[in-house]
């Protein structure tokens, strides 16, 4: 029998990669993200198979959006799994961060996961049937010594908590609730990063890939599909007695 999985996110980077690998792990995924032309986009990706794979919106500073989308995914297909991917960041100096800037960054990085887990563990116990929830949190969310991002330092290292007390207190519904910390990952969003970063240290976008690599002793920049390999891991019956982890995925950037 097909599971489902939703995505937030997934209109792009790591929330595409990780959609179009659970698709090919044989997952029937959602697709969900602010902008619907680019969730259809990844639909388009996905290995169909007859799963009937679909996109939707899904605004996650929104708690109501959450709960519509967990409640109706549950009672047309049965809610196994669900993907807190979407994230934003914006470079900026501590000092220069405005009430509104660290408020909107809390509101999807950290508020959106708690909504969205609330909602998919309300329906995974109403369905009796347990289920696994992953939220991607960041490296950002282990070490504060990350240059021009105190209120997404603040955002991921609450995931990381958030991640431990949901799994705690979920784990007698048999739903298992892991975090992903990626490093420095090949997105769109990292190409904004790179040319913030350049402009606030006087220096040019290469050189602060070129860092960045070397900061990896792995050697390379970090590709989407490395987070998403993982994710496939813990929604997989070999990561079922997993839970409450944040599972660094960055090529050693940062090791614990």
């Amino acid at each position: 029998m097909t599971q489902t999985v939703v995505v937030t996110g997934a209109g792009s980077g790591i929330g595409r990669a990780i959609s179009i690998e659970l698709a090919s792990l044989g997952w029937r995924v959602m697709v969900t993200d602010m902008n619907l032309d680019a969730a259809e986009g990844t639909v388009g990706l996905l290995d169909a198979a007859d799963r009937g794979h679909e996109a939707h919106v899904l605004d996650v500073t929104r708690p109501e959006h959450a709960t519509a989308i967990a409640t109706d995914v549950s009672a047309r297909h049965g809610l196994g799994a669900w993907v807190s991917n979407a994230g934003v960041s914006k470079m900026k100096k501590f000092m220069d961060i405005t009430s509104d800037d660290y408020n909107f960054t809390l509101d999807v990085n950290l508020k959106g996961v708690f909504f969205c887990g609330q909602a998919a563990a309300h329906a995974m116990i109403a369905q009796g049937t347990g289920g696994t929830i992953v939220n991607t949190a960041s490296m950002a969310g282990k070490q504060g010594r990350v240059p021009f991002l105190a209120d997404y330092v603040a955002s991921k290292f609450g995931v990381v908590g958030l991640t431990q007390a949901m799994a705690f207190e979920l784990a007698p519904f048999n739903i298992t609730v892991n975090s992903v910390c990626p490093g420095f990952v090949a997105t769109p969003m990292q190409e904004r990063e790179l040319s913030w970063e350049a402009e606030l240290k006087g220096t040019t976008p290469q050189e602060v890939k070129e860092s960045w690599i070397a900061d990896t002793p792995l050697a390379r920049l970090q590709k989407p599909e490395d987070v998403a390999e993982a994710v496939g891991f813990l929604l997989s019956s070999k990561a079922r007695f997993i839970t409450g982890e944040a599972l660094s995925v960055n090529g050693g950037a940062y090791m614990d």
